[in-house]
This record gives C-alpha cells, sequence and structure tokens, in this order.
C-alpha cells in the first residue's frame, strides 16, 4: 500500500476573540497526491456554553457544515457557501481554509504527515483531536 503526504489543520471554535479561548470543533485534511480534501466536526455544545453562555451553537454547527461542503464536493453545494470560491480546486481550497483570520471558527496551524488512507486518518484526527476523551 502506497503511502503519501497530506497537511491537516484543527477547526477551533473562538466564542469572544478577545478572550482568545478555544475549542477544538473539527479537522481539514488536505492530500495532494490523492487529489482529497476532507472535514469532519463535532460541536461540543457543553464545552462552548462553559466558555460562552450567550454563544449561538446553532449558528456556528452551520459555519462548520459550510467548511464540510466546502471541502466535500466543491461545486454547487460549496458555491452556495463561498460564492466561486467554492469551484476552486481542493488546493486552493484548503489553504483558503486555513488562511488565517479573526472569526469565531478559525483554522489552526497546518501540520503535516504520511498515509495510506487520507479518510481513515481524517477519521483518527477527529477522534484524537476533537472527540471528548472516554470516561
Amino acid at each position: 500500500m502506497s503511502r503519501h503526504a497530506f497537511e491537516y489543520a484543527l477547526l477551533r471554535v473562538v466564542p469572544r476573540i478577545e478572550r482568545g479561548e478555544a475549542i477544538n470543533a473539527g479537522v481539514l485534511l488536505y492530500c495532494r497526491p490523492l487529489d482529497y480534501l476532507g472535514a469532519r466536526v463535532h460541536l461540543d455544545s457543553g464545552r462552548l456554553c462553559a466558555l460562552d453562555p450567550a454563544a449561538d451553537s446553532a449558528v456556528i454547527a452551520r459555519a462548520l457544515d459550510a467548511v464540510v461542503a466546502v471541502c466535500d464536493d466543491g461545486g454547487a453545494e460549496a458555491a452556495r457557501y463561498a460564492g466561486p470560491a467554492g469551484e476552486e480546486d481542493r488546493g486552493r481550497r484548503f489553504r483558503r481554509l486555513t488562511a488565517p483570520r479573526s472569526t469565531i471558527v478559525q483554522a489552526g496551524p497546518v501540520h503535516t504527515g504520511i498515509t495510506a488512507d487520507p479518510e481513515a486518518e481524517l477519521d483518527r484526527l477527529l477522534q484524537t483531536l476533537v472527540l471528548p476523551l472516554p470516561t
């Protein structure tokens, strides 16, 4: 089985920008050799409420779902959320999604790895970096 380099970034929710507190809410993964771009998200409403009781989890969940749509297909659904940028090639979409910004949903720094299966790697990263730890 052939292994390929990939890049990934965490999606963070920063409900109050001025405080700088964040929770991990998703992962973006881009594998250029396989022309793969994917995202997985999980918004923990309880943790969000602990950081900011006034945060609108439904609005934040829609923003996270928009990131998933932009990654998953490009085309019409991505264009609905991102306009013409949603129809760009996967590499440009990954760079656009990981660009620094001061919004509630932010991408963290880009990291690299090697995988034979980007889909399985994306699931593993979500489990390891985003989902609550088992008790």
